[in-house]
């Protein structure tokens, strides 16, 4: 299926996202401006940070481990193509379909398919941000086939109507007595209680009843491995597991950066990821699924099926510096010690990646017309890239593509979707008289001698400068002049 066959509804959704990530700066306002917000989002972040800081208390192991692992993904991501075609090989020996999409359109058409061929109406998901960035849920209610979610943080976000503010826990922007009030307002026979143990028990005695009845089971996948045609899944709930062994039909959805060339590549990955997510020396739960249910064996499902998404994941592949995006290992760590993220929180962003990796892996997803603004809501502190447990240099890239979006679109060598979205010509303008002015001495002072002497003109609104800041006021005399003031007083004194 071609971009021009997408479905109304489904282009609808995809703008949606690209409207909401060029409101950015609206989001930015709106959610500062939330208190409650703000301060769900401080404790959250530092409980992160003091349990991954206490998973990495030997400061040599775990940069031995960062090392292993980015030469891990860098030698998987350099055989890429040939890695992708071993482990369609692999599967399909081992009795699982895969299925290639290119757009998040054809990724949903052809789930929506399988279900069809099935007689579907009800699926089971467990937690898969791929199927986010597709909007499947929505894609499936417009073809009457209830989708829901049942990692707790999910079903809690579902709930609300909205989407996850975090890749690893998706409703962390709420407290418990949001969520109570929320389970009170539209769970029927649940009285509000802010009781923890209490919350989770009941989502769970909803979710038991569904794993059973479901005609699909729908999961995402942490790591494909070529070697031996396995999906690996991490979880901590246990409804990864009942996702992908109850229900007759399992699909799962990925990037097609996730494929990992042997299994022993495994071990070192899932090690940093669990510990940089959530501190964790390794998840409750593990997944390895090979095939689909044996003659023989009791549980299971009897059709696998695997959908391998783009989506602009190829454009960041294709060039060899922006190829390091697609080292993330989606664990959140960035996005922990994030200082810009922590303070608006994930739906600022307007994107289905939020914080820094979503900086970077949008622009590919959705262009730079729509996301032009996000590679600069950094600091550059390097916080995120510090942590960073694949040693991704999130600050370089985040460079690089406030480059590539005011670099003129007529240049050479276009590598991205919408380079030079970020362009303004005043701004252009502005800088090439700059250096203009720099190149030249007589030029520079007569600008600097100007500047102090009229000082009195500059305006009190510098646009996007004084959004945040306070007008600079110039100073009544150039440093130069008073150097040559205080010289002139020296040496009138010693005489």
């Amino acid at each position: 299926m071609t971009d021009q066959q997408a479905s109304p509804q489904l282009e609808e959704q995809e703008s949606k996202y690209a409207k909401s990530a060029r409101a950015f700066r609206d989001n930015v306002t709106r959610d500062l401006a939330n208190s409650e917000l703000r301060s769900n989002f401080r404790g959250a972040m530092d409980y992160l940070m003091d349990k991954r800081k206490a998973a990495f208390c030997e400061e040599t192991e775990l940069e031995t481990l960062r090392i292993q692992c980015q030469q891990i993904k860098q030698r998987c991501l350099a055989k890429l193509p040939i890695l992708l075609e071993q482990l369609e090989d692999k599967l399909t020996q081992n009795g699982i379909k895969v299925h290639w999409a290119e757009t998040t359109t054809q990724a949903n058409e052809i789930i929506a398919q399988l279900i069809e061929a099935k007689k579907g109406k009800s699926v089971v998901k467990g937690k898969s941000m791929v199927s986010e960035e597709t909007a499947l849920n929505d894609y499936l209610a417009q073809r009457q086939v209830e989708c829901l979610e049942s990692d707790m943080g999910e079903y809690i976000v579902q709930l609300a109507k909205e989407h996850p503010s975090h890749i690893i826990m998706p409703a962390i922007h709420q407290n418990k007595q949001q969520v109570a009030k929320l389970f009170a307002e539209n769970i029927e026979g649940f009285n509000y209680n802010t009781d923890v143990d209490t919350l989770i028990q009941q989502g769970r005695s909803i979710l038991r009843d569904k794993f059973c009845s479901a005609d699909v089971g729908l999961s995402g996948v942490n790591f494909a491995v070529a070697e031996t045609g396995t999906l690996c899944l991490v979880e901590n709930e246990g409804n990864g597991r009942m996702c992908t062994t109850v229900p007759d039909l399992h699909i799962a959805i990925t990037g097609i950066e996730k494929v990992v060339e042997h299994l022993a590549d495994v071990p070192p990955l899932l090690s940093l990821l669990t510990r940089s997510a959530t501190g964790q020396a390794i998840s409750t739960y593990f997944n390895m699924i090979t095939s689909p249910r044996k003659v023989g064996e009791k549980d299971g499902p009897k059709e696998v099926h695997l959908v391998l998404l783009d989506n602009g994941r190829s454009q960041a592949f294709a060039d060899e510096e922006l190829r390091q995006t697609l080292q993330c290992i989606r664990c959140g760590a960035c996005m922990n010690h994030c200082p810009v993220y922590t303070r608006i929180g994930g739906h600022a962003y307007g994107t289905v990646y939020p914080g820094p990796i979503g900086k970077m892996i949008s622009p590919h997803m959705l262009g730079l017309e729509a996301t032009s603004d996000l590679p600069t809501a950094s600091s550059l502190c390097g916080a995120c890239g510090e942590v960073c447990p694949v040693k991704i240099p999130i600050p370089k890239l985040l460079l690089r593509l406030r480059k590539e979006s005011v670099k003129p679109k007529d240049a050479a060598g276009e590598v991205m979707k919408g380079q030079g979205a970020g362009r303004s010509a005043t701004e252009a303008f502005i800088w090439k008289a700059w250096a203009l002015v720099h190149k030249s001495s007589l030029l520079y002072q007569l600008s600097m001698w100007s500047l102090t002497r009229f000082r009195f003109l500059m305006p009190k609104n510098l646009g996007p400068w004084t959004r945040v800041r306070t007008a600079p006021k110039p100073a009544a005399k150039t440093l130069h002049e008073q150097l040559k003031n205080r010289k002139s007083q020296a040496s009138t004194g010693r005489g």
